[in-house]
């Protein structure tokens, strides 16, 4: 098992807090993650398992005090009443560190957790990999750009290249649509929502227009927009917001839309050779949704909230990326190009004029070697963020 960042926030949160819940899109690496860090003090209990299912739906109450404390509860989602329960054990019994719960539906898990566990639960997302933690201990002559972003960073792809990368995303999807969608009411036609599903894809690294969604898939603009809520909740994409502060009414004021593993996004594009990929038309906006899905990880593998926004001006100015830090702000711009030159750092120049002392530094991002721009703008490769 590769080391993840969040580890260190678990066993730091455990100490003070009853219970720990960690959410995250199927297969990110949770039951992994908990079996293999914390299995010698906890006891673990899965209840994908039917037959514990069925225990704890018929009767929670005491399948939870026949439970050894403290646990490890995998895919709460599954009998969501026990955090009912799990609340009265805590409130009976006010032990740091007594529960771990899981989830991967988290459109339906939030819902539970904010009426029973408010106040006795932190709440941490794993998400796939970040590049730091595919890559730890990899040679960085030998590191392919194409081949990361075709198999995407979901522990079991990326880790074995064995596995047909094309074959393993096109059951993840169907899984998720079978398993996590199918469930939902405000979903009544999955093909109609797979279509949904590509037209998103379509669109990964540009603003977001519901209107021109719906309007391609025949569908109203409120399922629309119930659709891509599904989507967000389950971490299959990210809505990167504009930036306001000292801008005023010129920002563009919908937000940007990115698919979160790359590999699934290329999927469905239909992109599945290297070949295909840099011959794409789609390489510039998977190479943006490569890198600001990472800064993406970084923030919720660390505990924090992400302070990420982007800047689109009606006036043709464009930071495709502003990270902000107790006032200070990082402008990002993002280039899938290997050959920088002056002009691509121009949007750049132009918000240095807007942000003034407020600027910690501004750099690109890009295929090309590292190497400074200007006197205040510098280029870096893209592995050298690792």
């Amino acid at each position: 098992m590769k080391p993840r960042d969040i580890t260190n926030i678990i066993k730091k949160i455990i100490k003070t807090f009853p219970a720990v819940i960690l959410t995250g899109p199927r297969q990110s690496g949770k039951t992994t993650l908990l079996k293999n860090t914390f299995s010698k003090k906890y006891d673990y209990h899965n209840l994908e398992n039917p037959d514990i299912q069925l225990l704890a739906k018929s009767d929670p109450h005491t399948f939870l005090n026949n439970i050894k404390k403290p646990a490890i509860i995998d895919e709460i989602q599954y009998v969501p009443e026990l955090l009912s329960y799990i609340k009265t054990d805590i409130d009976d019994h006010r032990q740091p560190g007594r529960w771990i719960l899981t989830g991967s539906q988290n459109f339906s898990l939030m819902h539970h957790v904010n009426q029973s566990l408010a106040g006795r639960a932190a709440i941490l997302s794993l998400l796939p990999f970040s590049l730091s933690e595919q890559l730890i201990g990899t040679n960085k002559k030998s590191i392919d750009l194409s081949g990361i972003i075709l198999r995407g960073n979901y522990p079991e792809v990326a880790n074995n290249h064995k596995i047909d990368h094309n074959l393993w995303q096109s059951s993840y999807i169907r899984t998720f649509l079978e398993r996590d969608i199918r469930n939902l009411s405000q979903v009544g036609d999955l093909n109609l929502f797979q279509i949904f599903l590509k037209s998103v894809a379509v669109r990964t690294g540009q603003i977001l227009d519901l209107s021109s969604i719906a309007r391609e898939i025949g569908v109203s603009v409120p399922t629309a927009k119930r659709w891509l809520s599904l989507l967000e909740a389950s971490y299959q994409i990210f809505l990167l917001y504009p930036y306001f502060q000292n801008i005023g009414k010129r920002v563009i004021k919908s937000p940007k839309i990115y698919f979160t593993d790359t590999g699934l996004v290329s999927h469905l594009l239909g992109i599945t050779s290297s070949a295909g990929l840099t011959n794409s038309p789609y390489f510039g906006s998977l190479f943006e949704t490569f890198i600001i899905i990472d800064y993406w990880k970084q923030y919720y593998h660390h505990g924090q909230k992400p302070s990420m926004y982007f800047l689109r001006t009606r006036d043709g100015l464009e930071v495709d990326l502003i990270l902000e830090n107790n006032g200070q702000v990082d402008l990002v711009e993002i280039k899938s190009t290997a050959t920088i030159r002056p002009i691509h750092a121009s949007s750049l120049v132009k918000a240095q004029k807007i942000f003034g002392k407020q600027i910690n530094q501004s750099y690109l991002i890009s295929n090309s070697k590292t190497c400074p721009i200007s006197a205040n703008i510098v280029n870096k490769n893209w592995i050298d963020l690792i």
